[in-house]
């Protein structure tokens, strides 16, 4: 009869490198089931930054992103890992995204005005923009198991990506699904039905993630989807509609969302003209700055990849392989 191997020899016959793997995997579900629990039973004794309304989605995909980075990291050889200060731009827009959204930061944006609002640039424009700049995905790509990539590399999805990131139409997406939600009786809705307050914030993160990751990439075109004019372009004409969006909210003299006075406010002592004309100053000014800081990036961006490409030119070489254009990816942001 064949022995049965003990715990610790089957254990030792595991792929090493597979190990760590499982044992992170089975480690955040079940972290993700005792905080599921806490959050029905006792979520008046969490702290402020756990989650106020758990969700599995939104716990597992951002911790499942951080696992993958980090593994990523970790399989890379140094001098293919991203710079420091890439990585200190995915783990923070990472945790904008995370904090607004899974933490009691969300009962406060269901309760007041200006809070909503920070709530949705942050996580349709400062995170995605800090994950834009990242860069992440070669990182990314290289911790995936197996099973992912063949999801990331399915025909149905790609083509619904570049799809979604035609120029004209991803700047249309971008401004057009943050102002949407803003519609007063569809916001009203939203904000009652819980589904329909899912649905607002994924599509916010998305759009978000897709539009920053088309306007900051930092490779020329090709292999780049748009040139570093259009995507220049992009950054600047997104600006308008938020600044008058915000600016039509920020100075209307009647109640535009009545919904928070119903629910109640946080900070009540505010008035809601006060409330509302901080959360269009929330939409006004910060996206703007953002839109203007990414400019910059681009055109950073692209005066390196030029200077690459002019060294390049410099130099006798008859090998097309190396007569390429070359963007340095630890270093581009210039930081």
């Amino acid at each position: 009869m064949a022995r049965v191997p003990s715990a610790a020899e089957f254990l030792d016959s595991v792929n090493p490198v597979a190990k760590p793997a499982e044992i992170g995997y089975v480690l955040l579900f079940a972290t993700a089931v005792l905080l599921w629990w806490l959050c029905k039973t006792h979520v008046s004794i969490l702290p402020f930054w756990a989650p106020w309304d758990f969700s599995f989605v939104e716990f597992l995909s951002t911790w499942l992103a951080v696992w993958w980075y980090i593994r990523g990291l970790a399989l890379l050889a140094p001098e293919e890992r991203p710079s420091l200060a890439r990585r200190i731009a995915f783990f923070a827009g990472v945790a904008v995204i995370y904090g607004v959204l899974e933490t009691h930061f969300e009962y406060y944006a269901e309760h007041q005005f200006f809070v909503n609002r920070i709530q949705h640039v942050a996580m349709h424009h400062l995170g995605p923009l800090l994950l834009g700049l990242s860069w992440p995905g070669p990182t990314l790509w290289r911790g995936l198991p197996t099973p992912v990539r063949r999801i990331v590399r399915h025909p149905l999805l790609t083509g619904t990506v570049g799809f979604l990131q035609q120029p004209v139409l991803a700047a249309f997406l971008f401004s057009g699904s943050f102002f949407f939600w803003l519609i007063p009786a569809i916001h009203f809705r939203a904000m009652i039905d819980p589904n329909l307050f899912s649905l607002m914030n994924w599509t916010m993160v998305i759009d978000g993630i897709l539009f920053w990751f088309l306007v900051l990439d930092p490779r020329p075109a090709p292999p780049a989807r748009v040139s570093f004019g259009v995507r220049a372009g992009l950054a600047f004409a997104v600006m308008f509609p938020q600044v008058i969006g915000g600016a039509v909210i920020a100075l209307s003299s009647r109640d535009l969302y009545p919904f928070y006075t119903l629910c109640g406010r946080i900070y009540p002592q505010l008035g809601v003209g006060f409330d509302q004309a901080i959360g269009g100053l929330m939409i006004w000014i910060p996206p703007g700055m953002m839109s203007v800081a990414a400019v910059l990036f681009i055109l950073n961006s692209m005066r390196k990849t030029e200077a690459e490409a002019a060294k390049g030119a410099g130099n006798d070489r008859t090998d097309n392989d190396k007569d390429v254009w070359i963007v340095d990816s630890s270093s581009w942001t210039g930081l």
